[in-house]
């Protein structure tokens, strides 16, 4: 088997990290689908799949509950910055924010991956107060766009609203 040049490993590195922040993002949405507060399924999402320049932003979602970024570093490299509103008490939302935190964890694991890319996940800053930052962001707003997430209650929901019915 021939070596690998740089090049061509940074291309299945990013890929593999793509790859994985897609499937993080694909999860997380349909977690969040299950809250029945719609405020909390409001995001915005923010998008440039045309460029992967140093220093740029891919995609990027932030919600009051959790936060997601795709971006490709200076290395040419890409990574993924993440951060989770903190909840005090034990309930939905804190049974979402650790599914989240789980989630990245493990899609991104070298064994989940077929390039090791449990580096891609940055932990140089993580937010933690993901409401003041949607706040913030929806006030001044220049390249996100404001998206609802359908309501689909969760399995076992279904099933009881349909019992009823």
């Amino acid at each position: 088997m021939k070596p690998l040049n740089n090049e061509t490993a940074v291309l299945a590195y990013n890929k593999s990290v793509q790859d994985a922040y897609f499937k993080i993002l694909k999860e997380t949405r349909k977690q969040l689908a299950t809250l029945e507060r719609e405020e909390l399924r409001y995001c915005l999402e923010r998008e440039d799949r045309t460029t992967t320049k140093p220093n740029t932003v891919i995609h990027e979602i932030v919600n009051p509950l959790v936060y997601l970024r795709l971006e490709c570093k200076p290395d040419n490299r890409f990574a993924i910055h993440f951060g989770f509103e903190q909840v005090l008490s034990i309930n939905q939302y804190s049974q979402l924010t650790t599914f989240f935190i789980r989630l990245l964890y493990r899609v991104t694991s070298k064994e989940a991956t077929v390039v090791n890319v449990e580096d891609a996940v940055r932990t140089d800053w993580i937010i933690t107060t993901c409401e003041n930052m949607y706040e913030y962001i929806e006030e001044n707003n220049k390249y996100h766009q404001f998206r609802l997430i359908k309501h689909k209650p969760a399995a076992m929901k279904r099933k009881q609203l349909k019992a009823v019915a």
